[in-house]
């Protein structure tokens, strides 16, 4: 690279992620053939419109790029293309969901979603965002006792409010979602359910998680997290939609026409093409034994944490992410996350559900396991991670030596 600069930024960035532990559940690593084509020559091309229908000339590879993308996604989840469509464009997570929100709920029309300190997401209606200000937002909460879901409370909350629109998914969720449940809900109102699953896309692609698919109308993902692919996003569509159709709406042009030309011009498709690989990486066996291991490292770092005196929002975790209450040792949330990374630690400070802190400084920290998972590391290792945590976080010791021997002996390998 003639930038030096940025160069040598770069080269830093990639020793910072080699001889760190990263524990940030909306992290991963991505492949060599992911990389390839995100920095390919697709990044020179205009691309405006969809395939076989663009504004631009000289796209007929790009189209196939694009229609190979969404094949691939479809073949992953196990989709029929009659019944379902796909969307490759949009930009990421933030954008794929406000397209959704364009294409199916009239602007000031009423939306739910599950609120932002106790595990959702800013998209999913919080006051910040522009899906808490375009629309009505309702959110609902988890139990105060139990730290999980309640659905009849949901249920309620839904026939109470008749919002036009229900969306399931998290961002700091440790437990497994009932979807059947939040169709039920749907249903009794007679709203579209959307099901955001950008953090456990690659657990259900993998067999980790229960599939949303059967019960949602739409469901968007990011697909950088659990999937290991670029930072993108993706909108699946079901186009037999039974509430779409109620409403006489189309629901795969709908969704289309938000994300082009309602929110964005042309799409980045060397994110796109990157996403293609992604997709044909993650239906493989190989993949699927990652996503099974994912879960058994986030349910053993869970328990070993439990068992050096953590409490854990829920008790445990279902999926690829934990919540500790770090309050609860006398210790903020922010102070942790810094003490950790001065080990070599990286996690993110997070609100756990009802917390009397800020956001800035709250009560929790947020762990999650695909990274450690895609560099090897198993149960074992989660013994070992947990027990440094604990050492930094209550006997204030530094652990750096012990986390690069970590790193040293699962290498990051592109």
């Amino acid at each position: 690279m003639k930038d030096k600069k940025i160069e040598k930024l770069i080269k830093l960035e990639q020793k910072r992620q080699r001889e760190t532990l990263t524990l940030i559940p909306s992290e991963n690593l991505v492949s060599g053939d992911v990389l390839e084509a995100l920095g390919s020559e697709l990044t020179n091309k205009y691309a405006e419109g969809y395939p076989r229908a663009r504004y631009y000339g000289g796209n007929q590879y790009i189209d196939e790029i694009e229609e190979e993308a969404r094949a691939r996604a479809l073949k992953l989840f196990k989709l029929q293309p009659k019944k379902w469509s796909v969307n490759v464009q949009p930009y990421s997570g933030s954008p794929a969901n406000l397209a959704v929100l364009l294409a199916l709920v009239p602007l000031g029309e009423k939306i739910m979603g599950m609120r932002l300190d106790m595990g959702g997401h800013l998209t999913h209606g919080h006051k910040v965002s522009l899906t808490g200000k375009a629309w009505t937002s309702v959110q609902y909460d988890i139990d105060r006792k139990t730290e999980v879901l309640d659905y009849s409370q949901i249920l309620e909350l839904a026939k109470k409010e008749m919002p036009k629109l229900i969306i399931a998914g998290f961002t700091a969720y440790p437990r497994t979602i009932d979807f059947k449940k939040f169709r039920e809900i749907a249903d009794a109102v007679g709203v579209y359910l959307m099901v955001d699953i950008s953090h456990i896309a690659g657990l259900v692609a993998g067999g980790a998680h229960p599939s949303p698919f059967p019960w949602a109308d739409v469901v968007t993902t990011t697909t950088h997290k659990t999937l290991r692919g670029p930072r993108s996003a993706m909108i699946f569509a079901n186009r037999e939609s039974k509430i779409a159709a109620a409403n006489n709406v189309d629901i795969a042009k709908a969704i289309d026409k938000a994300v082009f030309p309602g929110l964005q011009g042309g799409p980045h498709m060397n994110q796109v093409a990157a996403i293609a690989v992604a997709m044909k990486e993650a239906d493989s066996p190989k993949f699927k034994k990652y996503a099974l291991q994912v879960v058994k490292n986030s349910k053993a770092l869970a328990a070993e944490l439990i068992g050096s005196g953590w409490r854990l929002v829920s008790g445990g975790s279902d999926n690829h992410l934990i919540l500790i209450d770090v309050a609860e040792k006398g210790i903020g949330g922010k102070e942790a996350s810094e003490r950790l990374e001065k080990s070599g630690i990286i996690a993110n400070k997070n609100t756990i559900p009802y917390d009397p802190r800020t956001p800035v400084d709250p009560s929790g920290i947020r762990l999650g396991t695909p990274t450690l998972t895609t560099r090897g590391m198993k149960e074992k290792e989660m013994k070992i991670v947990a027990k440094l945590i604990t050492d930094v976080l209550l006997k204030n010791k530094n652990v750096s030596r012990e986390v690069l021997k970590l790193c040293k002996k699962f290498p990051i390998k592109i």
